[in-house]
């Protein structure tokens, strides 16, 4: 049910003609129908943040939105006061549609950099998404397939709490690197929680999850990720169970980015340990994840330890202290490599799951890290070629 399983929110996704691809669902809105209206919200850190992300920071910046508009075929970015102006008017006809002020809309757009979206048909959709909203498990899977791009399929999430639920969708599959967050994100409870609880157990959430995965080391100019209250439910969670189900909410979504990767055939989780502080242990990880010979390696079924002690030791010694030849790895459960050295032989290593597991002891302290990523294939060289035409 997306974001519709939550109480208190209703969603629509429509073709309304921007995708290049004839027919598509393209536009998405979901609305928070109360009686609260508390909201979080985590943004890339790129200095190119588009339009909509400049509006959106703006907007859920007093805790509270009423909707979200979600565009995909266009990102809105890198394209100026004009660009921004868009996200304005659209955010004033969403607003004029279900009766609210436009600061209480978040504006979201994926797709191609640098130019301008056909505003026509964004407003003209946005008029048609309103007018089907539902609450059914059908209209969050439309909107769900709405905000796709080179996805290959619809990412959601449902959980349940003590009398309240937790819905969510996400759409990623490439330019996604480890800056705070991922593409296009909104998640939705009805829980009773305040705009406070909801930025905090959201911040910790994306820090462990989106925050720790990596397909191709390219961060986004558009990353949005939302958490919206409802309250609907009528229930004060405990804060305990309520942080755990939001982090578990943007685990799920960020690991099923990596399971539909661009291009991708493994999913490889990196999980170092034996790490002095968290800090190292997580610098060490997204050192061997953003390793592209390892993810080329990992393509072509070759469990290659030189391309990940190599990539591990490139991580400066005051932020990761350790010593090199007390480190080990091992791969699928297979020890390659000994006290930084050679292991067992590397054919012993069974490559053909779908998941691939590097394990990293750096045998320097207690703390641990996992990062997760995808290797680099043919495919997503075709796909990222291909992309603009």
């Amino acid at each position: 049910m997306s974001v519709t399983y939550a109480q208190g929110f209703s969603a629509a996704g429509v073709t309304a003609g921007i995708s290049a691809i004839k027919g598509k669902k393209d536009l998405a809105l979901v609305v928070n129908n109360g009686p609260l209206d508390a909201a979080a919200g985590v943004f890339t850190s790129n200095r190119f943040c588009a339009a909509p992300v400049q509006w959106s920071r703006k907007a859920v910046a007093n805790g509270h939105i009423k909707a979200v508009i979600l565009n995909s075929g266009g990102a809105n970015a890198c394209t100026g006061e004009a660009g921004y102006r868009q996200s304005e008017t659209t955010a004033a006809t969403v607003a004029s549609l279900v009766g609210v002020e436009p600061s209480d809309i978040a504006v979201c757009s994926t797709g191609l950099i640098g130019e301008l979206l056909p505003l026509d048909k964004v407003l003209d959709g946005a008029k048609a998404a309103c007018a089907a909203l539902a609450d059914t498990s059908e209209a969050g899977a439309d909107a769900s397939h709405a905000i796709m791009t080179t996805d290959t399929k619809p990412k959601t999430v449902t959980l349940d709490g003590t009398g309240y639920r937790i819905g969510g969708m996400v759409k990623g599959s490439g330019m996604i690197a480890p800056q705070l967050a991922t593409m296009l994100c909104v998640i939705t409870t009805d829980a009773v929680v305040s705009a406070g609880q909801l930025q905090a157990a959201l911040s910790a959430g994306v820090n462990t999850s989106f925050n720790r995965i990596d397909v191709d080391g390219c961060m986004s100019t558009n990353d949005t990720v939302l958490l919206l209250a409802s309250g609907a439910s009528g229930i004060e969670p405990d804060p305990d169970e309520f942080n755990d189900l939001v982090a578990a909410a943007c685990a799920s979504l960020a690991r099923q980015i990596i399971g539909d990767g661009e291009g991708a055939s493994h999913d490889i989780r990196i999980a170092v340990t034996g790490a002095t502080s968290e800090e190292a242990a997580l610098a060490c990880a997204r050192a061997v994840a953003a390793s592209n010979l390892l993810k080329c390696a990992i393509s072509g079924n070759d469990p290659n330890w030189g391309r990940i002690v190599s990539s591990l030791g490139t991580v400066p010694s005051d932020i990761a202290p350790y010593d090199p030849t007390k480190v080990t790895v091992d791969v699928n459960g297979v020890r390659i490599c000994e006290h930084g050295g050679a292991g067992r032989d590397r054919s012993e290593v069974d490559m053909t799951p779908r998941e691939v597991h590097i394990d990293i002891d750096l045998n320097a302290g207690d703390a641990e890290a996992t990062v997760w990523t995808d290797d680099l294939t043919h495919e997503y060289v075709h796909i990222n070629a291909d992309y603009e035409s």
